[in-house]
């Protein structure tokens, strides 16, 4: 593939998870605990890592992390969240993703990462809190997270599949 029908391809892809996080934060989930979310964006984080790789994948996160923060009207707190969530997930997927796809199929990939987020983002709740209280939540985020990591796995390996076959990544 050539350098410029890459960058219009990971170009496509900042500004699909883009407009996916701001539909998700349109969405209210009823949820007992704060920072419950869909995680809509990891759909297009874990194409990413299919069709490109870490670096690539990485590069996506951390500019819709910015843009999100921006748009999202969240400023400094909002980015330090998404991105820390962002970068430990998208390090777990691309992990596993490499180690073999025999080993571990894309929903299992998917929910890995959206725990590793949920924990990336208490990490940084606990760094700004100077304290450790605030993994009470964590057991409500690792099954919400689990469950949508699930989802997220499965429209991911719908949408590998129509990918592959439009052979746009040829």
């Amino acid at each position: 593939m050539n350098k410029v029908k890459k960058t219009i391809l990971l170009g496509v892809f900042v500004s699909q998870a883009l407009i996916l996080s701001i539909i998700e934060s349109w969405i209210p989930i009823p949820a007992p605990v704060p920072g419950v979310k869909l995680g809509l964006a990891n759909i297009i984080t874990i194409i990413t890592i299919m069709f490109f790789g870490f670096r690539e994948a990485i590069s996506v996160v951390f500019v819709r992390c910015v843009l999100s923060s921006i748009f999202g009207g969240g400023g400094w707190m909002l980015f330090l969240f998404s991105i820390s969530g962002g970068v430990l997930s998208t390090v777990v997927m691309s992990v596993l993703y490499k180690s073999g796809r025999n080993k571990f199929s894309i929903t299992g990939i998917s929910i890995a990462g959206a725990i590793a987020h949920n924990i990336g983002q208490i990490l940084v709740a606990a760094f700004f809190m100077k304290d450790l209280a605030v993994a009470v939540v964590l057991p409500v985020l690792l099954v919400s997270g689990s469950i949508m990591g699930f989802f997220v796995g499965l429209v991911s390996g719908f949408l590998e599949g129509a990918l592959r076959r439009t052979r746009i990544f040829d």
